[in-house]
This record gives structure tokens, sequence and C-alpha cells, in this order.
């Protein structure tokens, strides 16, 4: 019994010795991760509760201010239609690409691959065009006498001030065209991971096409639904390029978005206490919506 203890107990300590030899590895990947994570969110959420500035006696001696910004923030009726802009954006841009990218990826399922490494690359396209370019073509596209104008223009049909009278829309399927790719290429992966005897034995059993996909499809691909989303709500919360280059946030503040606002108050107005309480707000609102999709997803 004695010799089993003992090979029991040193079997341990150098199984112990081993994961520790193993965790050394693991050092620089937490470093970086302190580092250039970690580190960066707790001075954010300090500088929240500060006065600080971009220039002037507050960039050097700042000092904390408690919830002041907090308080101002939902005293600021900007913050408030930029909450509601952002919502309005997130809605429109993840409608547009989650019902989209599913219909693309629903038209190449069972395709032969020639067709699929065809159309493939040309949705993709899209996306790997940085936020910039698809601000300018888009702005060319909407513009007075853009494309879409000059098209109408064929027809008789009067112009339409796109970036004028429908900024928000126009900026929400420039948002929809830059993202779809990516929605198309999760389900795309997930359509094929379903099986065709189950789609077979629908069909046997009377199911029309439409019933197929929404009762038989959509229901397998539900964790690829809501980790796409999550994905999505994420990357929309912080497009800030695409809607800065199109609109600036305008007209007035129609487009004006929080990471539009944020960026206006921390480097337009030079007071980056008050510009990152409002980067906090977003945070906050992208964790919610993480949990949300997280709990539907179990």
């Amino acid at each position: 019994m004695e010799k089993k203890e003992k090979r029991k107990s040193s079997v341990g300590t150098r199984a112990l010795k081993l994961e520790l030899k193993h965790s050394v590895f693991l050092i620089p990947c937490v470093a970086i991760i302190v580092i250039f994570f970690l580190v960066p969110i707790v001075m954010a959420v300090y500088y929240s509760f500060t006065n600080l500035a971009l220039s002037g006696v507050n960039a050097k001696n700042f000092m904390f201010v408690g919830l002041k910004n907090y308080v101002n923030m939902w005293k600021d009726k900007t913050v408030l239609i930029s909450i509601w802009n952002t919502v309005v954006f997130l809605i429109g841009s993840l409608i547009g690409q989650q019902v989209l990218g599913f219909i693309i990826a629903l038209c190449m399922k069972g395709k032969n691959s020639i067709f699929r490494r065809i159309v493939g690359p040309i949705f993709l396209a899209g996306w790997i065009v940085p936020e910039v370019v698809v601000a300018i073509c888009c702005t060319t596209t909407f513009s007075n006498d853009g494309t879409i104008n000059a098209f109408l223009g064929i027809f008789g049909i009067p112009m339409i001030r796109f970036l004028q009278k429908l900024p928000m829309v126009t900026v929400i399927l420039a948002n929809v065209w830059h993202g779809t790719a990516f929605s198309m290429l999760n389900f795309q992966s997930a359509l094929d991971s379903v099986s065709g005897d189950i789609e077979e034995a629908a069909k046997v059993d009377g199911a029309n096409y439409f019933q197929t996909v929404v009762r038989i499809i959509v229901p397998c691909i539900r964790g690829t639904i809501a980790t796409n989303t999550m994905l999505n709500t994420l990357s929309t919360l912080g497009v800030f390029g695409l809607i800065y280059m199109m609109t600036g946030g305008g007209p007035s503040t129609s487009t004006t978005t929080l990471t539009i606002y944020m960026y206006k108050q921390a480097f337009v107005s030079q007071q980056l206490g008050y510009g990152t309480a409002i980067a906090m707000l977003l945070l906050v609102i992208g964790i919610i919506c993480s949990v949300i999709y997280t709990r539907m997803d179990e």
C-alpha cells in the first residue's frame, strides 16, 4: 500500500512539474493580453471618471471628478440622439447583413464548385475593402450626380438626395454591402453541415421549400445565427470610418452614432474624459448584447 501511495504521489508530482513547464509558454500570451487589453480597459475606465483633456491645463493636471461625466452624459440631448441613431443603425445593418447573407448562402448551397468559386469572391470583394474605400464608393454611388441618380434619370425619375434626405438609410445600405459577405461565409459553412437526408425526409413528408428552410434548416443552424449576430453586432457598434467619411455624423445629428459623438467630444472638443465616458456606454451596450445572444444560444 505504501509503495502504491508513493507511486501515486510521484506521478502527481511529475504531472505538476510538467504542467508548470508547459505553463511557462503561456506567459508571453498572458503578458500581451494584460498589456494590450486589460491595462487599456482599466485606464479607460479610470479616465472616464476624470476631467482629462487633450490640451490645456487639464491635459496634465487632470482631476478625478467622480460621476460628473456620466451625469452630464445623460443630460446631453446629443447623447440620447446618438443612442437612438446607434440602435437604428445596428438593427438596420443586422437585418440587412443577416437576411441577405443567408439568402446568398442558401442560393449557393448544393451548387457545383465552379459556381461557388466564381460567385464567392465577387461578394467577398466588398468585405475585404477598407471602410474608407467603401465610404468613397458609396458616396459616389448615392451622391446627387452619382450612379443611382444617373440611372433614375434615364427613366425620368427626379433626383433623390440620398445623403441629405435619407442619410441613415444610405449609411445602413453601405454597411450592409460591406458586411454581408461575412454573414454569407458563416451561413455557407453552417448550411454545408446540414444533412441532405433531413431535407429529403421533409420533402417526402410534404413540406415545400419555404417550410423546409424555416422549420428544418433554420433550427439546425440556430447556433451559427446567434454567433454571427453577436459578431456582427460588435463590429457594427464600432463602425466609425464609414459613417464619418460619408456624412460626418450629419446632416445635423441625423447619423451621429455613439462612435461619432465619442470622437467629436474626445478629439474635436478635446474632452478626453467625457469622450471616454461615452466609450464606456458603448462598451456596456456591447456587453449587454453579447449576454443576450449567449442566452439565446443556450
